[in-house]
């Protein structure tokens, strides 16, 4: 193999991806203990002179971090060698929107700011939030110009977006333009619609046509489920990098073998059951760390499905790990698996995590009536500390 032809992406002197691979911020999983057992997956496979990827934060609510919400404060936390320090925003306020991204470099909180307008849940979109706000095209504009004037050249700030709202309601390209000339560092673009969900297949063609039309990076989402379905993104759409998702559910490895992939070596990682079993323990202490043990491993729970996914597991046994509250109990379930299975090679390729398909959007009402309104819907803001 030979290496891809995408290069490390450079978003500032502080914030470099090489390889140009990012971790999609998701609610519930991109804490720093995912993050670590990412980097750390990722940092057996770089060569010499690679820094490796970029790993974000959950979703974090401006409102809540410019207020100090406890909860949304320790989200934010990073460990001291986790560099660059990368968060992803939600907001709906250009003011509160701003007034985080100053609060983020007056204090040092982290090197690099995403704005979020990809994500389709209910709860955000109903609020005029997420895929639903590059709709107003006014409004976002408004929002992404005031992220880059209060970053003040000091953090670069990014966009991640879907194609539109749905197949009658685009917004990628005005959005990208939009944000181009606001001065952002690069474009993340997932190719499904808000409606789309998850389902089906990702649209890469809407990537390629942004990586054509943009001065500035874009980088492809959607659908990267194997190494190779990343070089194959480079490769059919131009685009300067990749954002990895649900892929690498259960799969901390997957970043191992995109290190490898990019630098055009062939070696996959194909764990058995016994180093699964291992990485499990360590994610869930790494939880209790972070979490204190009984809230860590009860946080943990939610990976066991995904580690286990194509492994001969009993259902009782699967169903005990998923409901353990200590890293003793944890362990000993961990003791009655069939440790000598081989990596289940007819998992390759195949979805992870949620898969639900098209589905109706929630809007405020009278969303889609005027594309250019630069007004904020009214209780817009979410309450809690991100997710």
């Amino acid at each position: 193999m030979t290496a891809i032809a995408a290069g490390s992406l450079r978003l500032s002197e502080r914030v470099v991806a090489d390889p140009p691979v990012v971790l999609a911020p998701m609610a519930g999983i991109t804490n720093t203990a995912f993050r670590r057992l990412c980097r750390e997956a990722m940092a057996t496979a770089l060569e010499p002179a690679q820094v490796g990827g970029l790993f974000v934060s959950e979703m974090i609510t401006t409102r809540a971090l410019v207020e100090r919400n406890p909860k949304t404060l320790r989200m934010i936390g990073f460990e001291a060698d986790e560099t660059p320090r990368s968060i992803q925003l939600y907001g709906v306020d250009p003011a509160v929107v701003g007034a985080a991204v100053r609060m983020i470099v007056d204090e040092d909180l982290a090197d690099h700011v995403d704005l979020n307008f990809g994500c389709p849940v209910p709860k955000v979109t109903r609020r005029g939030g997420g895929s639903a706000l590059p709709w107003r095209i006014g409004l976002f504009d408004d929002i992404v110009r005031a992220a880059v004037r209060e970053a003040r050249g000091a953090v670069p700030v990014t966009v991640k977006m879907r194609i539109g709202i749905d197949r009658e309601h685009v917004t990628y390209r005005d959005a990208a333009l939009r944000a181009q000339d606001a001065g952002v560092a690069h474009v993340a673009l997932h190719g499904r619609t808000a409606a789309e969900f998850y389902g089906g297949k990702a649209d890469w063609a809407p990537i390629a046509e942004l990586a054509e039309l943009l001065d500035i990076p874009v980088l492809g989402n959607g659908d990267i489920w194997e190494a190779d379905d990343a070089l194959r993104m480079v490769r059919e759409t131009g685009c300067a990098g990749v954002v990895v998702g649900r892929g690498c559910l259960g799969r901390p490895w997957l970043f191992a073998d995109l290190a490898a992939g990019f630098a055009g070596r062939s070696e996959r990682a194909r764990p058995g059951l016994a180093q699964v079993a291992a990485t499990m323990h360590r994610h869930a202490e790494l939880l209790a760390e972070w979490l204190g043990e009984e809230r860590g491993v009860v946080d943990f729970r939610k990976h066991v499905a995904w580690y286990l996914k194509g492994f001969v597991v009993g259902g009782g046994l699967r169903a005990a790990m998923a409901s353990s509250s200590s890293l003793a109990e944890l362990d000993d379930l961990l003791a009655q698996l069939d440790a000598d299975q081989p990596f289940p090679d007819a998992v390759l390729g195949q979805p992870r995590g949620r898969t639900s398909g098209a589905r109706g959007v929630a809007l405020p009402e009278g969303w889609l009536l005027s594309r250019d309104s630069r007004a904020v819907p009214l209780a817009a803001e979410l309450e809690d500390g991100g997710g």
